[in-house]
């Protein structure tokens, strides 16, 4: 494209200098301004003037109306406004007396008309404004007000004096009675005159007297502190351990170190307080106080208790992985089977990363989706029934009283937690874990029901174990 137009301005220019005679200026021919012309046409870059426009449109003097002393006295008067008494009262609760007098010295410094005249005022809101109250705080152009000084560079760990002198130092500020440094010394019940000597100096009567008072100051102070225990608890397990985690071990008088821990919400927030609750049931009697099973009691019709009481049991858990453009995410794939041991079993999968979680989600699926189990004499199934989930083909055979469970682990705790006692169990082809609880479970509730055989079929159902040979009816 550049190439083409540069060949397009030579072929123009040369065509525009024939045309125009040698002897004559270029300058002052009307051919040349036409040349000047017709090669700006070919310039991308806009016109210098057009360059030079701002992008904010230039407001008169006549169209603000500041064309006599008045209007720009009224309009001084009404957009740079002095402050007047209230406000000066409001600012002096805010500031120093230091501040208030560079205040009062920056308003008489600068002349409100100056500013009329030469300032412009930006309305736009999406703009830091020019005039600008410093009594408040901006945070995104304001800097964080330093709550302390900076940690000194020649502070170290203390060493053990120190570190008893700094707990005495936290204990006299819990404790009610006379701080342990001012407490009286040995040397303060012997006269002026032996203060400065050594104790091996004192004479005897004089030793003797200062241990005797001594003893009797102690045993008042003991007195007061045994008061002061009585009306006042001393410190609390939660000063001991704001000593242990939040006292500095430096030699930088307690200066508090930044933490990345953002501090706790309290107890009860203004506006918040009441609105969030857990859904607790008081019919529960304290059994779901985080709310777990409340969904569940909706859903099915149970009580907690009801919940409770049922048998889950964890049967199948695998690692499985995810593959993402952020790399592999792995997680955690659970199978559980509930039941309340009398004909009802449900079966629940869930996956989540954490394990636990997986397992309380399937747990939670397994009893919302529990379906009736049909079972002959409430001991076993009825007949013999086949299931195939995939590549895995389960076989469940019916077995007399007696027999038990004569099957895997998988489907033994099924039958336990479905109510089956005697059944026998054969995999035809593959023993996938997870396939081989799905095809037992859709075998179970597949079985055949005589009733509707008999129905069906025109005769009467008539059960020979228990007219002809008086089986167990339990």
């Amino acid at each position: 494209m550049s190439a083409a137009r540069l060949v397009a301005r030579s072929f123009l220019s040369r065509r525009l200098a024939a045309a125009v005679p040698a002897a004559a200026p270029a300058a002052s021919t009307p051919a040349a301004s036409t040349c000047q012309q017709q090669q700006s046409q070919f310039h991308s870059s806009a016109h210098l003037e057009a360059r030079r426009r701002s992008r904010f449109k230039s407001v008169r003097a006549v169209e603000m109306g500041l064309t006599s002393d008045e209007k720009i006295s009224s309009f001084t008067k009404k957009k740079f406004a002095e402050y007047t008494e209230d406000e000066k009262a409001a600012l002096a609760h805010n500031y120093p007396t230091e501040h208030m007098e560079s205040i009062e010295a920056a308003e008489a410094a600068i002349d409100p008309k100056d500013l009329t005249i030469q300032g412009r005022l930006r309305i736009d809101p999406y703009r830091m404004p020019y005039i600008d109250d410093f009594s408040e705080i901006q945070p995104i152009i304001d800097k964080r007000a330093r709550r302390s000084a900076p940690p000194s560079h020649k502070a170290r760990f203390m060493d053990v004096d120190e570190f008893t002198q700094d707990l005495i130092n936290w204990a006299d500020e819990i404790r009610r009675g006379e701080p342990t440094h001012k407490m009286k010394k040995l040397k303060d019940f012997v006269p002026e005159e032996f203060q400065k000597k050594p104790e091996g100096q004192w004479p005897k009567d004089v030793r003797d007297e200062a241990f005797t008072n001594f003893w009797a100051y102690l045993k008042e102070q003991k007195d007061a502190d045994a008061k002061a225990a009585a009306n006042a608890t001393g410190p609390t397990d939660g000063d001991i351990l704001s000593y242990i985690l939040e006292r500095s071990s430096m030699t930088d008088n307690n200066l508090q170190a930044n933490s990345s821990l953002a501090p706790a919400l309290p107890d009860k927030v203004p506006g918040v307080e009441g609105r969030y609750r857990n859904a607790v049931d008081p019919a529960d009697d304290g059994l779901d106080d985080k709310g777990q099973f409340q969904e569940l009691k909706k859903r099915t019709g149970m009580s907690v208790r009801q919940i409770l009481n049922l048998k889950t049991k964890l049967l199948v858990r695998r690692r499985v992985v995810n593959q993402t453009r952020l790399g592999k995410i792995a997680s955690a794939s659970v199978m559980v089977i509930a039941g309340n041991g009398d004909g009802w079993l449900g079966l629940g999968m869930a996956k989540s990363v954490e394990p636990q979680i997986a397992q309380e989600k399937a747990t939670l699926m397994a009893i919302q989706s529990m379906q009736p189990i049909p079972r002959y004499e409430n001991r076993t199934i009825y007949g013999e029934v086949t299931a195939k989930v995939s590549g895995t083909i389960v076989r469940l055979n019916s077995r007399p009283p007696g027999f038990g469970l004569r099957v895997s682990h998988r489907i033994f705790e099924m039958c336990r937690a479905a109510g089956i006692r005697d059944l026998s169990a054969k995999f035809l082809r593959s023993r996938n874990p997870m396939n081989t609880v799905k095809a037992t479970y859709q075998a179970l509730l597949s079985q055949p029901n005589p009733e509707q055989l008999a129905i069906g079929r025109g005769k009467k159902l008539v059960d020979v174990r228990k007219v002809y040979y008086g089986g167990s009816v339990h």
